[in-house]
């Protein structure tokens, strides 16, 4: 029998999620569904995972574990192509695989049955992952604490809002720009209690920083999860069980992609709503943009900051340049070690062909990462070229830096460079925009670095064109 794995490796929810994903498509094939789990504790900046045996039952752990990790050869990656079972079950036969890893967490959308469900717009998947999640055999421990978590009572209809911060708020994420979708920002959250409140609700606030729970708390009267006892759990993973339990039995749940939220949906089959389908783009942004001119100083600096990025995602291709440029302005202000904004500041002059000002960016930024040592490449230019689901967030402003190296400025043409050496056949450009940004000053640390770097990756590709 052909095995379905989930094999992620990051916070919980996010393995319970592949899990829900991998077991609910391992039944509906008739397949072996299988997991890998730490056996001792994790901890990370920003989460920490348990071991197997303190979340798990041992019968399911037994039926069901894989160990600690599997031997990826032997196992095909299911990701987004559309798939049957005989679909499947032919390419295994053909390749001799064991089964498939299956960590995507839209897989179930690609799922095909048969020629009719083919027709539809995807399989409806969210009442088989809850009705899949209750087949999971917990500890004792986590089955007491969701039992806990059913047993308050809401004095009034309630809905959850989860103000997901962590380590895209405060730790290095912040500045891959595609994280935006999945957290709710701190600033549009009185929007939401306000317009939930209208609708009759009261509002369940769960999140990662306490003081701004606190402060939301104060300022809009809204509940958080201590009301109803979350406090009694010191364990992480118990205190979180809990907290998703809780959001399970709203009557909504508004939060970002965080698969936090998600698995709360899951558990109490209910949807998750994101803020856009509240109040649309514009309107998600005017919120977020009229709390923080009203009350800025009363978030932490990285909350407010990210709530300006936030916006300036949202709006950025809708409003006047210098507009964005404003928003991304007080953005920096608060959070000037992000290489985002910098980045983003200098691809807005170089639209409007002001490579002066753009250059000036770049330079001050990048001289001040020199300073401090930054060790390695440097960062910027790692967050310009980075990757993410199959696509650089900073894509679309790729031809805006290389106009910008033509036009004779050296920081862009060194960024050019980095760009078009990350690029596949695009070796002889990068060449020519890291001699460029060198001639221009022969003495730049930098530039020296960035033009090793494309000398080095030419020269790999010659070797490789030696050995075909």
């Amino acid at each position: 029998m052909k095995t379905l794995a989930a094999t992620r490796t990051d916070g919980l929810g996010g393995r319970l999620l592949a899990m829900v994903n991998a077991k609910c498509l391992a039944d509906k094939m008739g397949c072996r569904f299988g997991f890998t789990w730490n056996r001792r504790s994790i901890d990370m900046q920003f989460h920490s995972v348990d071991p197997v045996d303190k979340v798990f039952a041992g019968d399911f752990i037994e039926k069901h574990w894989l160990g600690e990790k599997i031997d990826t050869a032997r196992f095909s990656v299911l990701d987004g192509i559309r798939f049957t079972r005989s679909s499947l079950m032919a390419d295994a036969r053909r390749n001799g695989y064991e089964g498939w890893i299956c960590d995507n967490f839209r897989i179930l959308k690609s799922y095909r049955q048969d020629w009719f469900k083919a027709m539809l717009p995807a399989n409806r998947s969210a009442r088989s992952r809850h009705r899949t999640f209750g087949t999971f055999g917990f500890s004792e421990p986590v089955r007491a604490t969701i039992a806990a978590a059913g047993r308050p009572q809401f004095s009034r209809p309630m809905a959850a809002l989860h103000l997901r911060s962590g380590d895209i708020v405060h730790g290095h994420y912040r500045s891959e720009l595609e994280f935006c979708d999945k957290v709710i920002p701190a600033p549009l959250a009185k929007a939401i209690v306000m317009k939930l409140a209208s609708k009759g609700l009261a509002t369940l606030m769960i999140g990662q920083d306490r003081a701004t729970l606190d402060y939301l708390k104060s300022e809009t009267g809204a509940f958080v999860a201590d009301d109803f006892g979350a406090g009694q759990f010191e364990d992480e993973t118990l205190k979180a069980f809990f907290e998703m339990a809780l959001m399970a039995r709203c009557r909504q749940i508004h939060a970002g992609s965080s698969v936090f939220a998600t698995i709360a949906s899951v558990m109490g089959g209910i949807q998750v709503i994101r803020p856009k389908a509240v109040f649309g783009e514009r309107g998600t942004a005017t919120a977020i943009l009229d709390e923080l001119k009203a009350r800025q100083s009363d978030y932490h600096p990285l909350e407010a900051a990210f709530g300006y990025q936030a916006a300036f995602v949202l709006t950025e291709n809708s409003i006047a340049p210098a507009r964005a440029r404003g928003i991304l302005e007080k953005a920096a202000a608060l959070d000037p070690q992000n290489p985002a904004y910098a980045l983003k500041l200098a691809a807005g002059y170089f639209r409007e062909r002001n490579y002066r000002d753009g250059e000036a960016v770049l330079k001050a930024f990048m001289l001040k990462e020199i300073d401090a040592r930054v060790e390695g490449f440097m960062r910027i230019l790692q967050v310009l070229t980075h990757s993410s689901s199959h696509r650089q967030m900073m894509a679309g402003d790729f031809e805006l830096y290389f106009a910008a190296g033509k036009a004779g400025h050296p920081y862009a043409a060194a960024c050019s460079a980095h760009i078009l050496r990350t690029a596949p056949g695009r070796i002889e450009d990068a060449l020519a925009m890291a001699t460029l940004s060198l001639e221009a000053e022969p003495t730049n640390r930098l530039f020296r670095d960035v033009e090793l770097a494309v000398r080095t990756a030419a020269a790999a590709d010659d070797s490789a064109l030696l050995r075909g």
